[in-house]
């Protein structure tokens, strides 16, 4: 099971940068998207299936945020949309696939960046999903949640550790739940593969157009997997060389 995750900001304007032919070179078998920022019948969704793609969407109610989708190869047998929690789902943040016993979940997390009252939500959603993860674990015990997590958990994992102390996305309470739920038995794919490796990042800010030159980023996007898959783990990897987007695919394999 090959899986890319990839935040577009915007899935027209990455098409529009070249996303539908780096899809034709099959770099996964299941492709997880956020920030969709689109409807499906907004998209050109037709040249995407005709690679062999099944797609499924769960768009925000508020036209041009958010979004999420997954373009699969492989048939699920269950798709469930948005996770009952209202404001989330209204904002379209989360799809859940399972395939077998395996259960992908799909998720765009919050950002704070925008100020306290966003900031306030992020700690609320973040919980919340720890929790809807704990109580899915009980029926599906193999689950893969892939996403832009929105949050950059150690130093190794972003460019200038004290200067962004204080940032939405590095505070100690995102990097303290980002630990708990780490330690509520999920592996951090990459770092599992690559449990030392610096200066590799998904995310770098569009104010200041040369910090993706100088690979001045962060590490916020994340494909994780509970512990009773950490073996079967094959690969993980990061494509800084994919710009149809401010982020860039992280990619995981994983034996089914």
């Amino acid at each position: 099971m090959r899986i890319i995750s990839y935040n577009t900001n915007g899935i027209r304007a990455a098409i529009k940068k070249g996303l539908i032919d780096w899809l034709k070179t099959d770099p996964a078998d299941i492709i997880c998207i956020q920030e969709t920022k689109a409807n499906k019948d907004d998209v050109d969704y037709k040249s995407i299936e005709a690679l062999g793609f099944e797609t499924f969407w769960f768009s925000a109610q508020k036209k041009g945020y958010s979004g999420v989708a997954v373009f699969t190869k492989i048939k699920p047998d269950f798709v469930e949309y948005g996770h009952k929690k209202e404001q989330s789902d209204f904002e379209g943040r989360v799809i859940r696939l399972d395939f077998g016993n395996i259960t992908l979940i799909n998720a765009y997390f919050p950002s704070g960046t925008s100020g306290d009252e966003r900031q306030t939500y992020k700690y609320k959603w973040l919980d919340e999903f720890l929790d809807y993860l704990n109580e899915l674990k009980k029926s599906r015990p193999k689950l893969i949640i892939t996403g832009d997590y929105n949050i950059a958990h150690h130093d190794i994992d972003i460019h200038d550790p004290k200067g962004n102390k204080n940032s939405s996305g590095f505070l100690p309470q995102e990097r303290e739940w980002m630990t708990r739920f780490l330690l509520n038995g999920f592996v951090d794919t990459f770092r599992h593969v690559h449990p030392t490796t610096a200066h590799k990042y998904s995310w770098w800010s569009q104010r200041f157009p040369t910090v993706r030159l100088q690979n001045k980023g962060w590490r916020i996007d994340y494909i994780s997997v509970t512990e009773n898959l950490k073996n079967d783990i094959v690969a993980a990897d990061i494509y800084p060389e994919v710009k149809q987007s401010d982020h860039c695919p992280i990619y995981a394999e994983i034996k089914k």
